[in-house]
């Protein structure tokens, strides 16, 4: 069972969102708050392990709150629902501890598909956010002058198979399934991609991969 709390100054979004989760057998809403500073007294509380956080909170933001949220209590996957689909919010907030930004146009299915893939310990962005950092990684790579080949890591077929899934945002689950692998192999795949391309997360697997056109 997931444990998600819901931190957001709209009641009425609050309670369509657990209404939601109610149809999803495997997630269980335990607490909710309307201000920035109820969220760590929720936390405390309350055993949370995915915590739906919307940006533009009273008292505190949630971009602050994120950081906090992430020294604090590092067992709880933060999960950032809001309408802003900016820049400088997405990347801020990710910089900050979040593990996954959806906007709140996002359906049922997206929604518990977020959750379940937060919760165990993966990253999840909307198509929107994925093609706006992606599309940031784009902007940036037009400044260079020059591409030298030489600094291009060595990717195996099969991690370059596993890397083009991970893109297109399949859980690990999903990786193993289509590819007919155990899921330690695809994990085992995933630390060597992240070793190899110097990144710390999937969220520095997507940019290194487009930045060294290694999916071409």
């Amino acid at each position: 069972m997931i444990r998600v709390s819901i931190a957001d100054d709209h009641a009425m979004f609050v309670d369509g969102i657990e209404s939601i989760l109610k149809t999803a057998k495997n997630i269980r809403v335990v607490d909710r708050c309307f201000d920035g500073e109820e969220v760590t007294p929720m936390l405390v509380k309350s055993e949370t392990d995915v915590l739906l956080l919307d940006i533009n909170l009273p008292g505190i933001n949630g971009v602050d709150l994120t950081k906090e949220i992430n020294k604090d209590f590092p067992q709880v996957r933060i999960l950032v629902l809001s309408m802003y689909n900016e820049e400088s919010f997405v990347t801020e907030i990710l910089k900050n501890g979040a593990v996954g930004y959806i906007l709140k146009n996002t359906g049922r299915t997206e929604l518990v598909k977020a959750i379940e893939t937060v919760s165990q310990g993966e990253t999840y962005y909307s198509k929107e956010v994925t093609e706006l950092l992606m599309n940031k990684v784009l902007k940036k790579n037009k400044t260079k002058k020059t591409y030298h080949s030489f600094m291009v890591p060595k990717i195996s077929r099969r991690e370059k198979e596993i890397l083009q899934l991970i893109v297109k945002e399949f859980t690990t689950q999903e990786i193993a399934d289509t590819l007919f692998l155990s899921q330690k192999t695809v994990e085992s795949h995933r630390c060597n991609l992240i070793a190899k391309l110097n990144v710390r997360n999937t969220a520095g697997l997507v940019r290194a991969s487009i930045e060294h056109r290694l999916l071409d």
